[in-house]
């Protein structure tokens, strides 16, 4: 292995940038997170405290500005955000989604003009590939890129995309060639100043309330041709192949809500008194504190496992097994925090209780970047390979 990046381990330094982050997050994102979701109002003290401590796009590589963290500090940043505020944390899962397209297939061009506002903090760079008819079926998306000259005009409406309208940049899929299937789609860089761009209403959503997610409405929206994200034609195994890596920072959003709602349930379950005792002495709630506990550590250690292959990946390596184990971290990490409400007993269903807001924005990370139905079908298939 490459020593120039981690191992699977974290290192020290790892180690010394979770602490910071915890610090940072403690002090200036958990205050706003309850209000936010009540709210559900963008958290623009996250994004400030975020910017300022130069944690909101750690992946942004130095050539570009950013501070070229590998994968796993990344992850570890992801992780430590969404413990306190899930909806905090997509601000550089976001970040990193919406530019890995860049970074795996785009020029030098778009990369030296798009990533260096990201890595100081002046726009946030989203990701645009569902549409309402094309969710888990991407490939059938409708959006159109027709060629004008030196130009591309796309018309289409984007769904469900995260940040939408507080992000700057977005990387949209098209369809460039309509008779090829998935052969025919595209990938370009959209700005929101565009003519043509706009937004539809903020969905009404169970969770991440504070992250707001609309349509990304793109009407005779027309760009230059250099917007093309790698060559014509590839946009849609561009799309795959960053979700190899972003479903890893999904894993690392799961893997810091149920650590947050874990250590809310240990602290409870030591001050609630029932039957002359803690219930943190009753057998059976041991057995369900160890359980979580024990899904937790696994999923954390599979997560960095996948972190540390998707940057040798980036660093130009072949991993042949990135795609099952994205989707297995992601998948394991998502399904393990609804226990800590059941450990609250009647006050875990409460918003008194920071338990409930926990598990309603863990429900998504079983959705987005591909629903855990999906995960299991693209495991299989690797497996069948």
């Amino acid at each position: 292995m490459n020593p120039d990046f981690p191992t699977y381990a974290p290192s020290d330094e790892h180690e010394m940038l979770r602490a910071s982050v915890r610090e940072l997050c403690e002090a200036r994102v958990a205050p706003f997170a309850a209000v936010v979701d009540e709210e559900s109002r963008f958290p623009q003290e996250a994004l400030d405290a975020l910017v300022g401590a130069g944690m909101h796009a750690v992946h942004v590589p130095e050539a570009y500005g950013g501070a070229g963290a590998d994968a796993l500090a990344a992850v570890i940043v992801i992780e430590e955000v969404a413990r306190v505020c899930a909806s905090s944390s997509l601000i550089p899962a976001v970040n990193k989604l919406g530019t890995v397209p860049l970074l795996l297939a785009g020029s030098e061009g778009l990369k030296r003009r798009f990533l260096g506002p990201v890595a100081r903090g002046e726009a946030m760079f989203s990701y645009a590939l569902s549409e309402a008819e094309a969710g888990s079926d991407a490939a059938a998306m409708r959006t159109r890129a027709v060629r004008d000259g030196d130009h591309w005009v796309l018309d289409g409406a984007k769904m469900w995309i995260t940040n939408a309208g507080v992000s700057r940049f977005y990387t949209v899929m098209a369809v460039t060639d309509p008779g090829v299937g998935s052969r025919g789609i595209s990938a370009f860089v959209v700005d929101r100043e565009d003519a043509g761009v706009s937004f539809g209403p903020a969905e009404r959503k169970l969770g991440i309330k504070g992250s707001p997610t609309r349509q990304v409405i793109l009407d005779g929206v027309r760009i230059p041709a250099d917007r093309m994200i790698g060559a014509e034609g590839s946009g849609f195994k561009t799309a795959l192949a960053t979700l190899d890596h972003t479903r890893i920072t999904i894993a690392a959003q799961a893997l810091g809500i149920a650590q947050g709602a874990l250590d809310h349930a240990v602290g409870y379950v030591k001050e609630r008194r029932q039957f002359g005792q803690p219930i943190a002495d009753f057998q059976g709630v041991r057995f369900m504190l160890a359980d979580m506990a024990m899904r937790l550590e696994g999923a954390r250690q599979l997560t960095y496992h996948a972190a540390v292959k998707s940057e040798r990946v980036m660093r130009g390596e072949r991993v042949a097994d990135l795609t099952f184990v994205s989707s297995a971290c992601k998948t394991l990490a998502s399904d393990v925090t609804v226990d800590a409400v059941q450990l609250l007993g009647g006050y875990g269903y409460t918003r008194d209780f920071p338990v409930e807001r926990m598990m309603r924005d863990a429900k998504i990370t079983q959705i987005y970047e591909g629903t855990n139905q999906i995960q299991r079908m693209v495991m299989a298939r690797q497996l069948l390979k």
